[in-house]
């Protein structure tokens, strides 16, 4: 069976492909930020990032679900550089605070292509991700308090994330995410 693919693709499409890239890598950045919390004992931090991992995820696969419901061609990306290695708890915290500006400047810039090429329905897809990333960057901006707040004691940075479960939960408003949301 052919590949759908529209031609010629608009920039606003080839915006949301580079996005689906942009979101697996953060998947897999916020995989190896689990990773590193899980093997330095804090079980509550790890928890919080590989729940980060998912949500990632599902998002690419929500832009995936959209470009085929719309009749465009999906290639899967590989990742980019993924970092491993971090000093302490401040450093893995600011790099995904500093990624999910970065996944904000994107989604606006995403929504902009739309307004230009008067791609009303685009348009409307990406409101629920601008709304997401109020959220996400809030997250990671309180996160990034508590921990510079706990001064190093890692434990009040665990009964933190333990007491007020700010993990990712499941939204009935994101829009639909190829074979289905984690």
């Amino acid at each position: 069976m052919a590949t759908k693919r529209k031609e010629p693709r608009s920039k606003f499409y080839e915006l949301l492909q580079q996005q689906i890239h942009t979101e697996f890598n953060a998947s897999q950045q916020y995989v190896a930020i689990a990773v590193w919390a899980d093997n330095s004992d804090l079980p509550q931090l790890a928890k919080f990032f590989y729940r980060q991992a998912v949500e990632e995820r599902n998002h690419a696969l929500a832009i995936t679900r959209y470009l085929m419901d719309t009749d465009h061609h999906v290639e899967i990306p590989g990742t980019g550089e993924i970092r491993n290695d971090f000093e302490k708890v401040a450093d893995l915290v600011e790099l995904a605070l500093e990624q999910e500006r970065g996944v904000t400047a994107d989604f606006r810039a995403l929504v902009k292509a739309a307004r230009d090429e008067d791609d009303y329905q685009g348009e409307q897809f990406l409101q629920w991700f601008l709304a997401e990333q109020i959220e996400e960057v809030a997250t990671m901006t309180t996160l990034r308090t508590v921990v510079e707040r706990a001064e190093g004691n890692l434990f009040e940075i665990e009964n933190w994330l333990a007491r007020e479960s700010v993990a990712p939960g499941e939204d009935a408003s994101m829009p639909a995410v190829a074979g289905g949301a984690l």
